[in-house]
């Protein structure tokens, strides 16, 4: 841990995770960022958000590879805990990932060089891929795979934002540290988003810094997930509606994906399963929102 009366360098990344109640996946998570020590200097901040058990041992014995900070807050959301992080943090690039992520090979040093050859943008989207050794982590890897090429623009600029694999510079953040809106305790990516969209700065896509995202739940699971999350997000929605920023996607823009996704099965020879996993996940979100809306 830090040592909060010695005098600390500051470092190039803070590294932001916030946990609530997956520890075991945070340990992955670790291995991976101790892999990035060759590359630009970071710190790790995370911050439990009141998880049932407070950060196990491993979590401290990682401070002897390099910096980390645990902060533990009461229970408030994901938007709130990585503000707690920002505002606990001290480099001059935020980079935000989920406990269930595993940066690649150098993916920090890949980073570093896009923020360096552009120094007058702010924002940077790091390239998503899943694990495809299970069939959820296959439909992932298609889902992201998709997404990423259908929103990606012609400028290198990309219509996407997802905090499990986002960096931003220190100088666009306020000075409280509130980057993300405490309403929001699901899609507070893409609310940050519509915020980006209206001031004209879409984040730059890093292609070559790249985030493997794990998924270790059941299918069932990932349901019942989904089923909530449908729910708990449509208050992101209704802000970004009533700003009047045009963020969810058309009926165009999702059969186009799925599209994508079809032929992406036989590029990433990965069978055509993942594609039924993923549309039938999505067809579920979306059935859960349009139910949520005309009741409310």
């Amino acid at each position: 841990m830090k040592d909060p009366n010695t005098p600390q360098p500051v470092p190039f990344f803070s590294v932001i995770v916030a946990v609530y109640n997956d520890w075991p996946a945070l340990e992955g998570c670790l291995n991976s960022l101790a892999q990035q020590k060759a590359g630009p200097s970071f710190e790790m901040v995370v911050v439990d958000d009141g998880s049932r058990d407070p950060a196990p041992e491993f979590v401290a014995n990682w401070s002897r590879v390099f910096p980390i900070t645990v902060v533990r807050q009461e229970h408030a959301g994901i938007s709130v805990a990585r503000n707690k992080g920002i505002q606990t943090s001290d480099g001059t690039v935020l980079v935000f990932i989920d406990a269930d992520c595993r940066m690649q090979a150098g993916c920090l040093t890949a980073l570093e060089q896009k923020t360096t050859e552009a120094p007058a943008e702010n924002c940077f989207q790091l390239r998503l891929i899943g694990n495809c050794a299970n069939l959820v982590g296959s439909a992932e890897h298609l889902r992201l795979i998709a997404l990423q090429r259908h929103l990606l623009q012609p400028n290198g600029r990309i219509r996407y934002l997802n905090t499990a694999g986002f960096a931003i510079r220190r100088s666009k953040v306020s000075e409280d540290g509130n980057l993300f809106n405490p309403i929001a305790v699901r899609a507070e990516d893409t609310l940050l988003l519509s915020t980006l969209v209206r001031l004209g700065e879409l984040p730059i896509f890093v292609s070559n810094a790249v985030v493997q995202h794990r998924i270790t739940m059941s299918l069932a699971a990932c349901l019942r997930k989904d089923v909530r999350s449908a729910y708990l997000e449509r208050r992101a929605f209704d802000i970004i509606e009533a700003r009047g920023v045009a963020i969810q996607m058309t009926n165009q823009d999702r059969w186009a994906i799925m599209s994508s996704m079809w032929q992406a099965t036989d590029e990433a020879a990965l069978g055509k399963l993942p594609w039924f996993v993923v549309t039938g996940r999505q067809a579920l979100r979306l059935l859960v929102s349009t139910v949520y809306r005309i009741f409310h």
